[in-house]
């Protein structure tokens, strides 16, 4: 059974939001690396529509020798969505309806880690069932001062349990946070 991670970049100050403005400063080969392992370690891609559509625009095109871009393009990729009809990047799948019970399922047919990556909207949705395994924060030594929080307002209590702790020498820090 595979396990649903929330991959998340987040500055000091809880922002989640456009880390293309803040996050690049700090990328490092110690970045690279773990984030080449994590996705390697990984079945499957699920996404909110946002960052789906931001993904599709850039990852079809892209290419490194690392097999990175390649990995990205040909995993089987999850859209939770409303409103987006079509999902045209290869692998990709948009689930509209029963929400909690197709991730469920998605956790039964795969073995290795599901990422999801950026989408706070779902991650508030499934953290509110239950359905993360592991809150991975990849947390920046930076403050913006305004921007799209990772967990919203009223969010139910949740009691994690800190995993492990990994610290690039670029300042950022890797959270490993499970269910307590």
């Amino acid at each position: 059974m595979g396990k649903i991670v929330a991959t998340e970049y987040v500055t000091l100050d809880g922002v989640m939001e456009a880390p293309n403005e803040w996050s690049f400063q700090f990328w490092s080969d110690e970045a690279a690396k773990f984030k080449l392992d994590e996705l390697f370690a990984s079945d499957a891609l699920l996404l909110g529509r946002v960052t789906y559509e931001g993904f599709a625009a850039a990852w079809p095109t892209m290419k490194d020798d690392a097999g990175f871009a390649d990995r990205m393009n040909s995993l089987p990729k999850y859209v939770i969505s409303t409103t987006l009809k079509e999902a045209t990047w290869n692998n990709s799948t948009v689930i509209s309806e029963n929400i909690a019970e197709e991730v469920a399922k998605i956790k039964e047919q795969t073995s290795q880690d599901i990422l999801l990556s950026g989408s706070a909207d779902l991650v508030n949705a499934l953290a509110h069932h239950n359905l993360i395994d592991e809150y991975r924060i990849m947390l920046y030594p930076v403050v913006v001062g305004k921007g799209k929080r990772l967990f919203q307002e009223g969010i139910d209590k949740k009691t994690l349990r800190l995993g492990e702790v990994k610290t690039f020498s670029s300042g950022v820090t890797i959270l490993s946070y499970y269910p307590a």
